[in-house]
């Protein structure tokens, strides 16, 4: 049995699909699907429950002799949200939890971390999990700093020669875009913000450049599409050899520009961008660049080809956010 924390969210749902269409199972999915469509991105899987997130300790206790691996990408993601409590319960405490009880179950334990550790970049986007590496980063929001405190804190057992899962992997996301995100409102990627907007008017709005040395619109991300996440942990899955904590991007900063470019080619529209003012409220926490080194996760062996922004924006947008079906 494979549980998938925050299974009916974004990259949760999408594991879900990769773990399906490979033949794992049993599936558990364990979320609050609460009263809209999010129950949408789990329609089409076989699952043998779905746990609510405050019953899933009983389950794990209940099922302890099952469970071949725990998938934890269920979080408080939005980097907006300004209770710190929550937040502190939700990304911090309960993976705690769920990693001690791995160890002492010797479940496999994959995990969600956060590009957003990274704060600013000024210390560059090196997955280096040790100790002295991991201090030195500053995330500029609760969620990176929940996510960051989570990893040092692994960093700590591991050092420590404490007891800990048969296998664990944490896992940086970078830009994750594609299918399923649709609930996620305003933290949808920017692809999702920008369809309805060609579609509506023709025309697109991204944010200006507030620094001389970038250029309106070359602001730069790490894009990397939610199938390629998918394919690395599927990779771990099948290697649980394989412990660390690793990048998930595809190694390329690409722009914004580059990025709405894609959107209007694969909606066959010639481009039309306005630039406007980045909010005063995030602007001293805007990132103008971001990119993954993915230099440790190769040399464990994880070898693939992720797509292109061009590759992955045309299959988003013509086979979903247009689709009479959007969800995969």
């Amino acid at each position: 049995m494979y549980v998938v924390t925050g299974g009916a969210g974004f990259i949760g749902s999408v594991i879900l699909k990769h773990m399906e269409d490979a033949g794992l199972g049993p599936l558990v999915c364990c979320d609050r699907l609460e009263t809209g469509d999010k129950w949408r991105n789990i329609s089409g899987r076989e699952l043998a429950d779905v746990v609510q997130p405050p019953d899933l300790l009983t389950f794990l206790s209940d099922n302890k002799s099952s469970i071949e691996a725990i998938i934890h990408m269920g979080a408080i993601s939005a980097t907006t949200e300004a209770d710190a409590d929550l937040i502190s319960e939700t990304n911090i405490r309960l993976p705690l939890q769920l990693w001690d009880w791995c160890a002492h179950h010797q479940t496999r334990f994959i995990f969600a971390s956060s590009a957003a550790t990274y704060g600013d970049g000024s210390m560059g986007f090196d997955d280096d999990g040790s100790i002295d590496a991991l201090a030195k980063l500053k995330p500029m929001n609760a969620y990176g700093w929940s996510k960051h405190t989570f990893d040092r804190r692994v960093a700590r057992i591991v050092s420590e020669g404490k007891i800990r899962p048969p296998q664990w992997a944490g896992l940086k996301f970078f830009n994750v875009y594609g299918p399923n995100e649709y609930h996620k409102e305003g933290q949808k990627s920017v692809v999702a913000h920008l369809v309805p907007q060609i579609q509506k008017k023709g025309r697109v709005s991204l944010f200006k450049s507030h620094r001389d040395d970038f250029e309106d619109g070359k602001q730069l991300r790490d894009f990397v599409h939610v199938d390629d996440c998918a394919a690395l942990v599927m990779w771990l899955l099948l290697n649980p050899q394989v412990n660390g904590l690793f990048n998930c991007g595809t190694g390329q900063a690409r722009s914004f520009l580059d990025l709405a470019n894609a959107v209007f080619a694969a909606m066959k529209v010639e481009p039309a961008i306005d630039y406007i003012p980045i909010p005063e409220q995030i602007r001293d926490k805007y990132q103008y660049f971001t990119e993954a080194k993915m230099a440790r996760v190769q040399d464990a062996g994880f070898i693939h080809t992720f797509r292109s922004l061009e590759e992955g924006v045309m299959d988003y947008v013509s086979n979903h956010l247009i689709a009479k079906d959007p969800f995969v």
